[in-house]
């Protein structure tokens, strides 16, 4: 009998290359959080440094975007060839609760405000070259897809972009996954769905990527979050690629999300619908 439900570890092969490691008090959440975070090369001279904001999935943390899926080494590969501007990459923890937070309001603590506030704040505060017109891109994995793709619709004017790889569409997906209870956590129509989300915001909406494995047990509900939105007329880029719901999907997928952000923070991108089953 294992002594933990759920474990995640680092892979040894990815070097740690320039990663920044923050603890700091969340007054969203009233308690210690992390960020992983990294500047890639050439942002030492940059201003109003473009932030992108990663979030992870269940069972994971801070700094599973980089020590699993070699983000920050994407990223520089990225503004080496001249896909991506300089820019600061964070990857913050959904704040630890339970078996992941689902980035939303809970009774007691605040996981949304968390992101869509504080990450920024601590971004402007910590890292040079961020400030205030600072443009944030945010993009997420599962649970972190969910919240990427919901916090936008909620806060468009916050955001430039918005990618989701393997995205949750439903809280009650959320079930299967969570040994904790639900109870508490908001139930308004936009926390519980991305489709309400990104409906209720419409014409006010950045731009957005999201992508599915065919081998992923969330294609059917990203397939019906893709018809939704292109019967509601909402500008999408829709993505269906070869993998399953892990990280060899993710990593890949990740290189396409990142040259989505950097056409729209070069101001190339022209917010077309498009989609690739």
């Amino acid at each position: 009998m294992p002594n933990f439900r759920s474990i995640e570890l680092s892979d040894p092969r990815i070097p740690v290359d320039g990663l920044r490691f923050a603890t700091l008090k969340s007054p969203a959440l009233r308690q210690r959080v992390d960020v992983t975070w990294y500047a890639t090369p050439g942002a030492e001279t940059a201003t109003d440094l473009p932030i992108v904001v990663l979030l992870h999935g269940v069972y994971g943390s801070h700094w599973a975007w980089a020590m699993k899926g070699d983000a920050h080494r994407t990223a520089a590969r990225l503004v080496a060839a001249g896909a991506l501007p300089p820019l600061a990459l964070l990857m913050p923890s959904d704040g630890l609760w339970g078996d992941g937070s689902g980035y939303l309001a809970h009774a007691a603590q605040d996981f949304e405000r968390w992101i869509v506030d504080e990450v920024p704040a601590f971004a402007i505060e910590a890292i040079p070259g961020c400030t205030p017109r600072s443009p944030v891109c945010i993009a997420g994995l599962s649970m972190g897809g969910f919240g990427a793709l919901r916090l936008a619709g909620k806060h468009p004017q916050r955001f430039a972009a918005v990618a989701a790889h393997s995205a949750m569409t439903d809280i009650d997906q959320f079930d299967a996954l969570l040994e904790e209870s639900r109870e508490g956590w908001s139930a308004a129509a936009a926390d519980r769905g991305v489709a309400a989300a990104l409906l209720g915001a419409h014409d006010t909406l950045p731009p957005i990527h999201f992508d599915c494995g065919r081998a992923d047990p969330f294609l059917d509900a990203n397939r019906v979050l893709h018809a939704t939105l292109d019967a509601a007329g909402i500008a999408h880029r829709y993505v269906e690629r070869d993998g399953g719901h892990d990280w060899p999907y993710w990593t890949a997928a990740l290189d396409d999300s990142l040259r989505f952000f950097g056409t729209v923070l070069r101001g190339n991108h022209d917010n077309h619908q498009e989609q690739h089953p």
